[in-house]
């Protein structure tokens, strides 16, 4: 997985910024953004740029190849490290006024996973990615003489028994479960603002424009809808210029075209930081959700497989009592 930190600097303010978040595809339009409004940028990879390979952003690049692209893009300077290194996050963060942390674990293997065979201090644990890196990315910014602010991009999380949190929970490493706890060391830390961006689901190829885009602050609710990386990573740079959304958790979803608004800048202009208390932690409702999942999946399959011996019994009895005639 290839993680990044991106630090930008407006010209007109001499402000400088900083991002972090795995090159592909919601950070690889943040990189492009930045860079073309002439923002300088500092990506972290955990792997070295393969000069053998063609430059892409294509749907189907490599990470190498994606890597590359971003790494010829005006004002982009790749850096050797990982999130999860402490050093690495104080060297990237140098000279950065924030950071924009958009990074998420590797993808998981499913019974590794549900049987919780990967160690919580593994590097590729969701702990390590959803926590520990943002742990890492917060002493950096306390460190830094000008790091003032830091964006999280995460997700729904505060419904540990939620159907789809269950099931990510149990089969990506209690991600869900990790990335809220990752929230709280942000709302805990009085030494940087914070932003967090709870968006709809991304990747999809069929989301409607016009005026969609729909923000809810103090981690309001919304219906959870499909949602562009070009919009959020719009929205993840846009945020850095209203003081008015610093320690704020902002849930970013699409409604219906007419009920919203074609672009983030009326909707920031009228955020306002948190004020409710959020849970102190919900690591256990997780992990209990995460368990009464496993036990309700385990259970089906001892049904199903009880079931799928007693008919096999039955037709094998009736075949052989078929030919014995």
């Amino acid at each position: 997985m290839i993680f990044g930190r991106i630090s930008h600097r407006h010209d007109p303010r001499n402000e400088c910024l900083s991002l972090s978040g795995s090159i592909v595809y919601l950070s690889q339009e943040a990189v492009q953004i930045l860079s073309s409004k002439g923002i300088e940028t500092r990506c972290l990879l955990r792997h070295p740029i393969d000069a053998d390979v063609t430059p892409s952003i294509d749907k189907d690049a490599t990470s190498p190849q994606v890597a590359k692209y971003l790494s010829q893009l005006p004002g982009v300077t790749m850096v050797d490290g990982d999130a999860t290194n402490p050093s690495s996050c104080a060297d990237l963060v140098q000279g950065c006024d924030a950071i924009l942390a958009m990074h998420g674990p590797v993808k998981t293997k499913p019974l590794q996973s549900l049987l919780r065979l990967l160690p919580e201090s593994d590097p590729i644990h969701s702990r390590s990615v959803n926590y520990v890196a943002v742990q890492n990315l917060i002493d950096a910014a306390k460190s830094s003489p000008s790091c003032k602010r830091i964006v999280r991009v995460t997700g729904k999380g505060e419904e540990p028994t939620a159907f789809f949190t269950v099931l990510i929970n149990m089969f990506g490493n209690m991600a869900k479960a990790w990335n809220y706890e990752g929230e709280q060391l942000l709302r805990t830390c009085r030494d940087v603002d914070y932003t967090i961006i709870r968006p709809g689901v991304m990747g999809r190829d069929d989301v409607p424009g016009g005026k969609v885009l729909a923000l809810a602050d103090n981690g309001g609710d919304l219906p959870v809808t499909a949602v562009t990386h070009e919009q959020i990573a719009g929205l993840c740079v846009e945020c850095l210029d209203y003081p008015n959304a610093a320690r704020a958790t902002l849930t970013a979803m699409n409604v219906e075209d007419g009920k919203g608004e074609e672009s983030y800048a009326p909707l920031l202009a009228k955020v306002g930081s948190d004020t409710r208390e959020f849970p102190a932690s919900l690591l256990e409702e997780h992990k209990r959700g995460a368990r009464m999942g496993s036990a309700v999946l385990v259970a089906f399959f001892s049904v199903f497989a009880a079931v799928t011996t007693a008919v096999g019994k039955v037709v094998g009895s009736f075949v052989l009592g078929f030919f014995s005639k």
